[in-house]
């Protein structure tokens, strides 16, 4: 499934693998992907895995996103892999790691939580 900030490639109970392409409008100088670029595709892979969970709820909304910054992203595919913590009946916890082919490790990492709302 294709979304505005990258394609759904996997969701499996409890995960959600997001993939994005980033265009040239997408980096920094250097030649590096943007902050607010990683940031979006961390928020999209959380909002999928939690979703697949609990279904379309036009109301469920990034409450906290805590995003940590562990190496320069190069200009390549990135994956945001998210990993449900915890899945409660008003709030939601996703831990979200990116990866690209080119570094070891991940290139960031970030807690998110969304609250979900009654009904």
């Amino acid at each position: 499934m294709e979304v505005e900030r990258g394609v759904v490639e996997r969701v499996v109970p409890g995960e959600a693998v997001v993939r994005m392409e980033p265009g040239a409008r997408h980096l920094r100088p250097g030649g590096i992907v943007s902050g607010p670029t990683l940031m979006g595709l961390t928020d999209v892979a959380a909002y999928a895995v939690i979703l697949a969970h609990i279904g379309e709820v036009a109301m469920a909304v990034t409450s906290a996103l805590n995003y940590q910054f562990l190496r320069p992203c190069p200009h390549e595919p990135a994956c945001a892999a998210a990993s449900l913590v915890k899945l409660g009946k008003r709030q939601a916890v996703v831990d979200v790691r990116l990866y690209v082919e080119s570094v070891t490790g991940p290139v960031g990492q970030a807690i998110v939580t969304y609250a979900i709302p009654a009904g």
